[in-house]
């Protein structure tokens, strides 16, 4: 026996015997763990999972030791997660910072900077958030006029970012804020952590269509932040937002092993409202669902296989807009086949003779709307895809 296949059976006897069954299934609305200061589990095996997969230093299994990771190879991280997916274990907890923030501080933040920021979140105790786009800054999110103005030992904070997740919930943010007025719009960007306590943030929910947000607006109101919270050097945060970007993508890709809108089984569901198909046109909707289902399959082994090659060290950046644009597209899909399926039954809202999940399916279509926007809209992925992946010319008449 390899010593691959000895991690493997070590991790997999430690899953079942650690993993409680009731968290052995897709996880409902409502159910996901969201690291912070202030965690709210709806029942106790949520509590001890998370417990034990923290102190397993597993929150964040290939980070290094040093800040409070598991220490482990990318083969070892690997064979992690395909146990988790064998075994259908929800994750213990979900972390933006972890996904999105972590990785750049990896790379470019300081040994303090580290030290303080990283080790909270491998222990799932801060809630982070994003503050990139703005009222007037969103696919130009170089446009952006949140200002932090240096005043000595601190930068004052002023404006607002628009589109925030969760920001009403998070203790930080990390934000794009503009630190010098008179530098091209690309070149006098900086990126700053904000504690979301402080005095002059001020966090505002959006209702959405789907009658459920996690989106908020935040205004800054001449709020102080500590020099000490500028990651990277003044103004060159749009590289570093560039990065980010790329993260979050992945992250998104990632929220489709175990989030709404994915955590309905598309067959089984098409199973109950289309048991026995009675004409060609509901047997051609059962094709068109067995044919969605093997894309999904497929694009679930493949951000496996590209996870483990990021893991490894390879640059993948590129190929992260690839794997948002197709998740969001084939999730719209897949719930258009599904209201196809159900009839009448997808008109449920608010109504006692629809069941929860009916409803739930028909919020989670228009939600899925959303996530075709959120964290760059598919017409951006696709000139991502055009300049970085397939590395065609810019149209320069084109506006």
């Amino acid at each position: 026996m390899s010593d691959l296949d000895g991690f493997r059976q070590e991790v997999r006897t430690w899953l079942e015997a650690n993993c409680p069954m009731s968290l052995r299934t897709p996880t409902p609305d409502g159910e996901l763990i969201w690291g912070g200061s202030d965690v709210n589990f709806t029942f106790d095996d949520q509590k001890l999972w998370f417990d034990r997969m923290r102190d397993k230093n597993w929150f964040c299994p290939s980070w290094s030791t040093q800040y409070g990771g598991g220490g482990l190879t990318a083969q070892e991280n690997g064979i992690l997660e395909s146990e988790m997916r064998r075994l259908k274990c929800r994750p213990p907890q979900i972390n933006l910072g972890i996904w999105m923030l972590g990785p750049v501080l990896l790379q470019h933040a300081n040994e303090q900077q580290k030290q303080q920021f990283l080790t909270p979140m491998t222990r799932g105790e801060v809630r982070w958030c994003q503050g990139f786009s703005e009222p007037n800054a969103g696919s130009d999110l170089a446009s952006i006029r949140t200002s932090a103005v240096d005043q000595g030992d601190h930068y004052l904070v002023n404006g607002s970012k628009i589109w925030t997740s969760y920001g009403d919930k998070s203790d930080w943010m990390y934000a794009l804020v503009r630190t010098d007025a008179t530098a091209p719009k690309h070149q006098g960007i900086s990126l700053l952590l904000l504690d979301m306590h402080s005095q002059g943030v001020q966090a505002k929910p959006i209702d959405l269509i789907s009658g459920k947000s996690s989106f908020c607006e935040v205004f800054f109101d001449n709020v102080v932040v500590p020099k000490e919270n500028l990651i990277g050097e003044l103004n060159g945060g749009w590289k570093l937002a560039k990065e980010l970007l790329q993260h979050e993508r992945s992250a998104m890709s990632k929220f489709g092993e175990f989030q709404l809108p994915t955590h309905f089984d598309l067959m089984s569901l098409m199973s109950d409202y289309l048991p026995l198909p009675h004409s060609a046109s509901e047997a051609l909707l059962f094709d068109k669902a067995v044919a969605v289902n093997m894309e999904e399959q497929a694009y679930n082994l493949t951000v496996q296989r590209l996870g483990e090659e990021m893991q490894a060290g390879q640059s993948c950046f590129g190929l992260m807009s690839i794997m948002k644009l197709v998740h969001t597209e084939q999730e719209k899909i897949k719930f258009e086949l599904l209201l196809d399926a159900m009839g009448y039954r997808a008109l449920g809202w608010e109504d006692d003779n629809f069941t929860e999940q009916e409803q739930a399916i028909n919020r989670a279509w228009l939600n899925s709307f959303s996530q075709t926007i959120a964290g760059g809209s598919s017409e951006v992925q696709l000139n991502v895809i055009a300049k970085r992946v397939l590395q065609l010319p810019e149209n320069k008449g084109v506006s």
